[in-house]
């Protein structure tokens, strides 16, 4: 029989087997959690001292830092041309990634609204050549770009648009397979029925299909922007000239002899490297749920 004395034991031990029952099912959650974020922001928080740093070396870099100053940011202007290497990487980046999105859609389209001779052959083929590297052709890209350099400077060595054209040679491949998924989502009736209006091909690609794929544009944009303006390989063989460098390149060369004293402004510029990409992201983020999953649904 239990008596009133026992009464707040037995409370205290039904609370603690609830605790650890919520814990067992839910609690181990929220920490897993709270760790995966703790180890997400440890970098971002670490970069963010560094830029602020008024001494701006990696030696006296600290998690919290005990002072907070702007010199790194004025001494990445003032002493770099940082202004230069932005505006080439928006620049290249922008166009890179419009005209890689209009090719690979374009490509989509035919590959799967139309059937001719070596359409399979041809997507095969796109698939293949993505399981090799660009930067394998590295050397053969040198030289065909120093006869260019010398017939055509304008689109040759230091200039963004030989750069540019270079990474249109690998524009296809990947977002044109994931258009195909995307356009092969799509009803035919709804081409069937503007053709039997009138509509020519670039009617239907242009009026009807477009508005309809602008999630996976929006997809392919982004990954097309982020992969243009990270990209550093080609860029570094490419560009050699100070003001025609990239983010990338010339981000590189800060730290690739004197780590240590270049630090802080090699923080300052991932900051407002990141910047471009952020507003991207959140410019295309409501497309970008939608895009990549219904992408998937055909192949």
């Amino acid at each position: 029989m239990t008596t009133h004395a026992d009464a707040p034991v037995a409370n205290r031990n039904a609370t603690g087997r609830s605790r650890s029952r919520w814990f067992t099912q839910v609690g181990w959650r929220h920490l897993v959690g709270v760790l995966a974020v703790a180890f997400s922001l440890f970098p971002i928080v670490f970069v963010i001292s560094a830029a602020l740093n008024p001494l701006g070396t990696l030696s006296s870099t600290e998690l919290l830092p005990t002072g907070a100053s702007f010199e790194n940011f004025t001494n990445l202007f003032s002493k770099t041309a940082f202004a230069h290497w932005f505006l080439n990487s928006l620049l290249l980046a922008g166009v890179a990634s419009f005209a890689s999105i209009f090719l690979s859609a374009l490509a989509a389209y035919a590959f799967s609204r139309m059937r001719f001779a070596g359409r399979r052959v041809g997507l095969l083929t796109l698939l293949l050549i993505q399981m090799f590297p660009q930067f394998l052709a590295i050397v053969a890209i040198f030289l065909i770009f120093t006869t260019v350099t010398d017939l055509w400077p304008s689109i040759g060595f230091n200039t963004p648009w030989g750069l540019f054209l270079l990474y249109m040679g690998g524009a296809l491949g990947a977002n044109t397979w994931l258009m195909k998924g995307f356009f092969d989502t799509l009803p035919k009736e709804l081409d069937e029925s503007a053709t039997m209006d009138g509509a020519s091909h670039a009617q239907v690609f242009f009026r009807i299909m477009l508005p309809l794929v602008a999630p996976i544009l929006a997809v392919t944009g982004l990954l097309a922007f982020i992969g243009s303006i990270n990209e550093f390989i080609l860029a570094n063989v490419f560009l050699t000239n100070t003001n025609s460098k990239t983010l990338a390149v010339g981000m590189f060369g800060l730290v690739a002899g004197e780590r240590n004293n270049n630090f802080g402004m090699f923080a300052a510029g991932t900051l407002l490297t990141a910047i471009p990409t952020v507003l991207v992201f959140q410019l295309l983020q409501r497309y970008i749920v939608s895009g990549l999953t219904a992408g998937a649904v055909k192949g």
